[in-house]
């Protein structure tokens, strides 16, 4: 660890890639329940909009089962690039994926998806090996067990990727409470980490209290 440096992920830096969260193959999530899954997605899609990062959304053979991206995720980058992936499993080998994160101009990468153990793991060894630092985001992604989530969390460390989780992310996005995107981050964490969100109403709660 004697080369370490640690440069943070910021809104200039770094590109959210969201692959393969569809309908279809969320139903085989199993490493978490799926109201969980779905609430971490949700909010890393939320996070690249609170920050303003290039974003990048793919899906795999959408009009068979694995079915259509996920409606909330589709309208709330309504702007961003959309590649519909014919049948390529790693994203990465689609020439308009490809491309549409290049144009991005970042090298740090945001990745997460389903499964992580394919559509996570493989994009991510794939821009690892072409210079890109990738984050990968582990609890905004899913998979078929928590045996496939341990031994591709074990893959991608050995690659030098950053597993990570979306709060994490998201910290560090921020770095102080005082940038402009704090309040749209508390309402984030309000409604996504339930923990953390009962702080903020307990704040308000407080606040509203002392102007009375």
């Amino acid at each position: 660890m004697k080369d370490f440096k640690f440069e943070t992920l910021n809104s200039e830096n770094a590109a959210l890639l969201l692959v393969d969260h569809q309908t279809g193959l969320a139903q085989c999530v199993r490493d978490m329940s799926p109201e969980t899954w779905k609430n971490n997605a949700l909010a890393i899609a939320k996070i690249g909009k609170i920050f303003n990062l290039p974003t990048v959304l793919t899906t795999s053979a959408e009009d068979g089962a694995n079915g259509p991206l996920l409606p909330e995720i589709a309208e709330l980058h309504s702007d961003a690039p959309y590649i519909s992936r014919g049948g390529e499993i790693n994203a990465w080998d689609n020439t308009e994926f490809k491309a549409a994160v290049e144009a991005t101009g970042r090298k740090k990468l945001i990745i997460a998806g389903v499964s992580t153990d394919v559509c996570v793991l493989f994009p991510t060894l794939s821009a690892l090996a072409e210079g890109y630092d990738v984050y990968a985001v582990i609890d905004s992604s899913g998979t078929w067990s928590e045996i496939a989530q341990t031994t591709t969390v074990a893959r991608l460390t050995q690659a030098g990727a950053k597993v990570t989780s979306w709060m994490s992310v998201s910290a560090e996005l921020q770095k102080d409470w005082r940038n402009p995107t704090g309040q749209a981050l508390g309402g984030l964490y309000a409604e996504h980490l339930q923990a953390y969100g009962h702080l903020f109403s307990s704040l308000a709660a407080a606040q509203k209290a002392a102007n009375k």
